[in-house]
């Protein structure tokens, strides 16, 4: 008599079963089920995080609706959605194909599943990361995942706290998510790197557009020498004390676990109080993990972490990890986006966070078990 063999079943089929016991298991956690359209309006996503998505997203064009993007993620029409009149708490979640150009890596796939639990709710925002991050890593825990986290809010808690003015705050602020232009601009107001040259001799002419020659392009003059008017304000400013660009370059380093970050943390607000409040929202956070059945104590924390992810998440980030993948992107990402709903809300705004999973990057279950 021969026993049957059960045939593991195929990558795809694997990926649609996971998806589906992810839906189930965000629908157990109060969740409600929703559907996003495939094409999104590219003027807002270009609004939001400027041409860079551009270059990251598959674009065409509608005769009544102007640009269009098939969707790069759920996050953004979600969020659109229930700022237009959702309730308050409120739940989602949501499973279906979205789509990215790879021009840089052609061996990645440009269309993949993707499915996600979205939560907003102000009454507590450290408890609300911790239901979020404890119920991703619940329905991850049969695979094994590495997780990682950090928080975008302690980095621009810090660069607030600059005694600096508000245009090269502003400057900081908005390259935080590119890591190595931000480390340029630190640089560069730290008087560790010098003005370039032919910019000095540009900015000390009486006229600089004096042999500039004809007018062409699509900036006016007026435009040209404002830019050089800000450019000759920002090299008459005294550069950031070497003091403060060591506390940034102290909070950037942070990795280590969780309470020990917590520690450290402590020590720098002594020298920089404007990260106070970020740091008490990570001792809260780490309360309602611990509550929430997490073990706080072996949890990685990188500050850094999450400044090369989506730009909206501005607190609480984390992800998860294929162990035997180390190049491999993270099999789940998540985070606190608070600004997005102010931005998509147009006036109001609630606290919100959430996550996504990419059911195909899931490790082989025989990999898990070794």
């Amino acid at each position: 008599m021969s026993v049957a063999q059960s045939t593991p079943p195929a990558p795809a089929d694997r990926s649609g079963a996971e998806a589906a016991r992810f839906m189930a298991a965000f629908a157990e956690a109060g969740a409600r089920p929703i559907e996003a359209a495939i094409l999104q309006e590219a003027d807002l996503l270009l609004d939001l995080y400027g041409e860079d998505i551009r270059a990251r997203a598959f674009t065409t064009w509608d005769p009544t609706a102007g640009e269009m993007m098939l969707r790069p993620d759920f996050t953004v029409p979600v969020v659109r959605m229930h700022m237009d009149g959702g309730a308050d708490p409120a739940r989602y979640c949501y499973s279906g194909p979205v789509f990215r150009r790879q021009e840089t890596d052609p061996g990645r796939a440009r269309e993949y599943l993707q499915c996600g639990f979205e939560l907003f709710d102000a009454s507590d925002p450290a408890r609300a990361d911790a239901e979020v991050f404890a119920l991703f890593a619940e329905v991850l825990r049969p695979y094994g995942l590495r997780a990682a986290t950090g928080d975008i809010g302690i980095l621009t808690a810090a660069v607030r706290g600059l005694d600096i003015s508000d245009r090269r705050r502003a400057a900081l602020l908005r390259h935080v998510w590119r890591p190595r232009r931000f480390r340029a601009l630190l640089d560069r107001f730290s008087g560790k790197t010098p003005v370039p040259q032919t910019r000095a001799a540009l900015l000390g002419a009486a006229d600089p557009l004096a042999d500039a020659g004809p007018e062409i392009g699509l900036r006016s003059r007026g435009d040209v020498m404002a830019r050089i008017e800000a450019l000759r304000a920002d090299a008459e400013e005294p550069p950031i004390s070497s003091a403060q660009v060591a506390l940034i370059d102290d909070i950037l380093e942070l990795k280590e676990t969780a309470p020990n970050v917590l520690a450290h943390l402590g020590d720098i607000a002594v020298d920089l109080p404007a990260i106070g409040d970020a740091t008490a929202m990570l001792r809260a956070r780490l309360d309602a993990l611990d509550a929430a059945g997490v073990d706080v104590d072996a949890l990685e924390f990188e500050a850094s972490y999450g400044r090369t992810l989506m730009e909206y998440y501005d607190g609480f980030v984390f992800g998860f990890y294929a162990p035997h993948a180390p190049g491999q992107p993270p099999v789940a990402t998540g985070g606190r986006y608070d600004a997005l709903t102010r931005v998509l809300g147009r006036g109001k705004s609630i606290p919100a966070v959430g996550g996504v999973i990419r059911p195909a990057l899931l490790p082989d279950p025989a990999e898990t078990a070794t």
